[in-house]
């Protein structure tokens, strides 16, 4: 339905800079602009404070709004999912203290779920929490973005099942995963790796730094011959950041939908870990060949990338 924009209060916004005027330009010279969201007990806009400055500078009176039931931290959720998802990006500064803030009120949220919520690496929020002097969870846990609780601490979890498999090497996997309270994904990657010899703990669970081994949990030679060579795992997050903040991104629809289509199509290297078990056996072959397709075409697309780039470095090219 249509308000009028003197009845909207300012929103709450992640944007620590406020809004940018450049963009308020440019979406003023939109015809048809999509309806803001707006809380509708406080009638405070959560997401198009940029449509509403544009609405004004074009003169208009009222503007179209989408109603949101909720309370101010929905509110402010929602606001932090929209602005991420499209529109003018967030700069990693107000996705850092949009975490921070979300970190305050739900204090038992995992790291990984705050990062989904927020766009940022999840590594990159426990560096937040820990800065920010935020407890953790009560009894060493936290909600997970399932809704399940799992422990603070893999690294113990994983010490216990395999503790559990050394008492009852026979027991199914669902046994093991409830009696040492970790995912049945867990379960099962700890007794491969200690039918293979193996520390149950993965590297980065570690508390001291070892020398890589090709047999344990990165990728063989072979495979890092396949992608190019070994390199170390890139934070995605702050390159997305970066590239949203570019002026030549940022101000062009098809950079703008670049953006918004790397955010939909990349993973972590350990989020697999949670979603895996949501594959049926009988599926396993099929979908293992489509990750396999989605990763050769990355490495297509990687590889022209950096063609170009050798292209445009060469002398003599303009």
């Amino acid at each position: 339905m249509r308000v009028p924009i003197s009845s909207l209060l300012p929103a709450d916004s992640p944007r620590l800079a406020g809004e940018d005027p450049e963009h308020v330009e440019l979406l003023a010279a939109v015809r048809d602009l999509p309806p803001i969201l707006v809380q509708r007990s406080t009638m405070r806009v959560i997401d198009g404070m940029h449509r509403v400055r544009a609405m004004r500078l074009r003169g208009e009176e009222t503007i179209a709004v989408t109603f949101f039931e909720g309370d101010d931290s929905e509110a402010f959720l929602r606001a932090v999912d929209a602005n991420i998802k499209h529109g003018l990006p967030l700069s990693l500064a107000d996705r850092e203290a949009a975490a921070g803030r979300i970190l305050a009120h739900s204090p038992h949220w995992s790291d990984r779920t705050v990062a989904a919520a927020t766009g940022l690496s999840p590594t990159t929020v426990g560096a937040i929490r820990r800065r920010s002097g935020v407890p953790a969870a009560q009894e060493g846990s936290r909600v997970g973005r399932d809704g399940r609780v799992r422990p603070v601490d893999g690294a113990a979890g994983r010490r216990r099942a395999s503790e559990v498999i050394a008492m009852k090497p026979d027991a199914p996997l669902r046994a093991i995963a409830r009696e040492a309270g970790v995912s049945v994904g867990t379960a099962r990657d700890v007794r491969e790796r200690l039918r293979a010899g193996r520390d149950p703990v993965l590297s980065s669970q570690r508390g001291t730094a070892r020398e890589p081994d090709p047999s344990a949990d990165g990728p063989s030679e072979s495979q890092r011959r396949r992608t190019g060579g070994a390199r170390q795992s890139t934070d995605w997050r702050s390159v997305l950041g970066s590239l949203s903040r570019d002026p030549a991104v940022r101000y062009a629809q098809n950079g703008r939908a670049f953006v918004r289509w790397v955010d939909g199509h990349v993973i972590e290297p350990v989020e697999w870990c949670e979603l895996i078990d949501a594959v049926p056996p009988h599926w396993r072959n099929s979908v293992a060949e489509l990750a396999r397709s989605c990763a050769g075409a990355w490495l297509e697309f990687a590889q022209e990338l950096e063609q170009r780039a050798r292209t445009k470095s060469e002398p003599g090219v303009a």
